[in-house]
C-alpha cells in the first residue's frame, strides 16, 4: 500500500512539474530583449458570459498589471476582447476590474471588436506601433500563440516582444498540467 501511495504521489509531482515546465517554456517563446522607454502590455480576454470579469480575466489583468515595468517612462495597458459570450465586451469588464478593484490609473486602451486571438492581435496593432517594447499576457500557451500571430501579422513589431509576467512558478500549479495539455492540443489542431 505504501509503495502505491508513493508511486501515486511521485506521479502527481512529475505531472505538476511537467505542467510547470511546459508553461515556463511557453512564456519564453518568441520573446527577446528590446531596450526602450515605452511599453505596451496587451492582455487577451477570455470568454466572459457575465456582467463582471470572470476568474480567468481577473487573473489575466493581475498578470498584466504585474508585467508593467516601473522603470519604463511610459506604459500602456491594452485590454482585448469583444462581446464573445455575454452582453459586455471582455475589454470593458477587464478595464473595470483593473481600475476599480486593482486601482490602475495609467494609460488604458480598450480593443473591443475582436472575437478571436488572431483578431486580438490584428486590432491591437495600432496601439503597439509607437512603443519600444511589447508584452502579451494570457495563459503562457495562449500568449505564445498570440506572439506567433504578431510575428505573422507584423514582423517589425514582433521584434519588440519581451516577456510578460504571466508565468510564476507555483501559480495555478494543480491546473498547469491541464492548461499545458490544452495548449499543446490546440497548437496541434491549429496547424495548417
Amino acid at each position: 500500500m505504501r509503495k502505491r501511495t508513493w508511486l501515486t504521489t511521485a506521479g502527481l509531482a512529475l505531472l505538476m512539474l511537467w505542467g510547470e515546465w511546459v508553461n515556463w517554456r511557453a512564456s519564453r517563446t518568441l520573446v527577446g530583449y528590446a531596450p526602450g522607454t515605452s511599453e505596451a502590455v496587451v492582455v487577451l480576454g477570455y470568454r466572459n458570459a457575465g456582467v463582471r470579469a470572470n476568474a480567468m480575466n481577473r487573473w489575466r489583468v493581475r498578470a498584466g498589471l504585474r508585467s508593467i515595468d516601473p522603470a519604463v517612462a511610459e506604459s500602456r495597458l491594452v485590454l482585448c476582447g469583444g462581446p464573445c459570450a455575454g452582453p459586455r465586451t471582455e475589454a470593458s469588464l477587464m478595464a473595470e476590474y483593473a481600475t476599480r478593484a486593482r486601482g490602475y490609473r495609467g494609460e488604458l486602451v480598450l480593443e473591443e471588436r475582436s472575437r478571436t486571438t488572431w483578431e486580438n492581435i490584428a486590432f491591437a496593432i495600432p496601439y503597439l506601433r509607437d512603443v519600444d517594447r511589447i508584452k502579451i499576457v494570457s495563459l503562457p500557451s495562449h500568449a505564445a500563440k498570440a506572439r506567433h500571430y504578431l510575428a505573422q501579422q507584423s514582423p517589425r513589431l514582433a521584434a519588440r516582444l519581451v516577456r510578460g509576467a504571466e508565468y510564476r512558478f507555483g501559480d495555478w500549479m494543480p491546473l498547469k498540467p491541464l492548461v499545458a495539455l490544452y495548449g499543446l492540443l490546440k497548437s496541434v489542431r491549429d496547424r495548417p
